[in-house]
């Protein structure tokens, strides 16, 4: 029977998740529905000292908001927790003595002083100092060191670090899913550290432990993990382990210049790099997605196409959809360049797709915030402007005068629109609208409409100052489908305030 697919999106809970970290997910998510697999989320906090409080609930809150949940994880265990490196750190040292047993580790002793005192005669002529087999038998550690050496310095509970020994002299053939083979040689490769002084794994160590006993078939990860690929892959070997497929995901760019996209592009020109509002410690705040009102489709969409490509014209995509179409084979190699607005050219096509219902919902929210209480048909409203809106806010820029008599009026269009004899005119056009009963958008503009034909005179001169009095300036929906909105009280109130300014 064939393995099933379980793959893992593995954040630290350094801050908040990056929309890099998002799209990582996100492809871990599609790949795994894909396969009819399994989507883990599991948090490496090894790192104690740059754990932020806050953060892991931001992270699962975020995939929750985005709709692409984690089959397993914390307080969702799937038989294979604990899901936090914390957790879990009791296992990782019985997998450092193995390798120190298998003689593929080995104890250093040298002191961080030591370290840097290295370092530095290694400048001092030019080079880079590296810890590996070219130099390790002349520093302090169990290879170059007697077995009772090492032993008197563990039992005087000197400090030390198990370092992973890197082969000599081989060439490594590496696969990856989207980038093909590649070819390492272990001399250039340092002797990483495994397992640190504080009774902690390192990453990589940790990494390779957790993804092993938790079945994980492929690991799919951002590019900045490509340099850990040939240790990884040694690891797996020096355990005696099959090792997973590995994908190493293209950066996400900035829009403009050159680098990776970082919060302060997005600082900087004005679109979040976030999936939620994320508030610091120091009382800053970075702005997030959803709080900024981005439909979840929108962002996933617009993530799903940064790097990776259907090979048709299709660009909208619903989360079926994507997990339908994605595959790794047809994921770029090359950086993808991050588009602030082809973002709210999704966000308009999928705010276009929301319930009327939801969106008046979404709107009366905001008018609750502005302290605004109107006995207005808000849903008819809201589906009337939505077609120009990108953003809830945007029904809000275009409708306010809904809500709001105008007080001034827009001084261009009023110096066009506001002539002499428009005063008389606007009193005919009150007169007339007092004499409809049934004051719908047809019957008005009929009336009106009739009566602007029958006496011969030219639409401006009645239509222009008759939506300036309703709207206070030249834009809006139909101007009697905006009459009919407010209804005839209001809209004759309007009408007659316009004409006190003419007058």
């Amino acid at each position: 029977m064939a393995q099933k697919t379980r793959v893992r999106f593995a954040p630290s809970p350094t801050g908040p998740l990056h929309i890099g970290g998002v799209r990582t997910a996100l492809f871990n998510y599609l790949f795994a529905k894909k396969h009819g697999g399994d989507f883990v989320l599991r948090i490496e906090d090894t790192d104690q000292t740059r754990y932020v409080e806050g953060a892991e609930k931001y992270i699962i809150e975020a995939l929750d908001w985005l709709n692409i949940p984690f089959d397993e994880g914390p307080k969702k265990d799937g038989g294979f927790g604990p899901y936090r490196q914390s957790e879990r750190k009791h296992l990782y040292r019985e997998y450092a003595d193995k390798l120190l047993a298998s003689e593929n580790a080995y104890y250093a002793f040298d002191t961080p002083e030591e370290l840097n005192e290295h370092r530095k005669n290694h400048e001092a002529e030019g080079k880079t100092f590296i810890y590996n087999w070219h130099n390790r038998l002349k520093l302090k550690n169990s290879l170059s060191l007697s077995k009772e050496e090492v032993q008197q310095k563990l039992d005087a509970g000197d400090e030390y670090v198990i370092r992973f020994k890197s082969p000599e002299n081989e060439t490594l053939h590496l696969k990856d899913m989207i980038r093909g083979g590649m070819q390492i040689d272990t001399n250039i490769l340092d002797d990483k550290v495994l397992f640190k002084s504080d009774g902690m794994p390192t990453y990589h160590l940790a990494n390779i432990v957790d993804d092993h006993l938790m079945q994980i078939t492929h690991v799919i990860r951002g590019e900045e993990w490509l340099p850990s690929l040939a240790l990884h892959v040694m690891l797996y070997r020096a355990f005696g382990w099959e090792a997973p497929k590995f994908a190493h995901l293209p950066l996400i760019m900035k829009p403009v210049g050159k680098g990776k996209l970082s919060k302060r592009d997005g600082d900087k020109m004005g679109f979040p790099v976030f999936p939620l509002e994320w508030k610091t410690a120091d009382g800053d705040t970075y702005s997030g997605y959803r709080e900024d009102g981005y439909q979840a489709e929108a962002v996933i969409n617009m993530l799903a196409l940064l790097g990776w490509n259907p090979g048709t014209e299709q660009e909208i995509f619903s989360l079926e959809e994507l997990v339908q179409a994605f595959d790794l084979d047809r994921v770029n190699k090359a950086g993808a360049k991050f588009d602030p607005e082809k973002t709210n050219w999704f966000q308009h096509h999928y705010l276009q797709e929301v319930d009327n219902g939801i969106l008046a919902g979404q709107f009366k929210e905001l008018l609750n915030n502005k302290g605004i209480k109107t006995a207005l048909p808000v849903e008819t409203i809201t589906a009337l402007l939505k077609e120009r809106a990108t953003f809830v806010e945007d029904i809000w820029d275009q409708g306010s005068f809904f809500f709001i008599t105008p007080e001034t009026y827009d001084e261009k269009a009023a110096k066009k629109a506001f002539k002499d004899g428009t005063a008389e005119l606007l009193q005919q056009v009150i007169k007339l609208m007092n004499e409809v009963d049934d004051f719908s958008a047809a019957n008005v503009s009929d009336k009106i409409k009739g009566w602007i034909t029958d006496n011969e005179i030219g639409f401006g001169k009645v239509m222009m100052p008759l939506r300036l009095s309703l709207v206070g300036e030249m834009k809006g929906p139909d101007v009697f489908v905006i009459a009919s909105l407010l209804r005839k009280e209001e809209s004759i109130k309007r009408i007659e305030k316009a004409i006190d300014t003419i007058s």
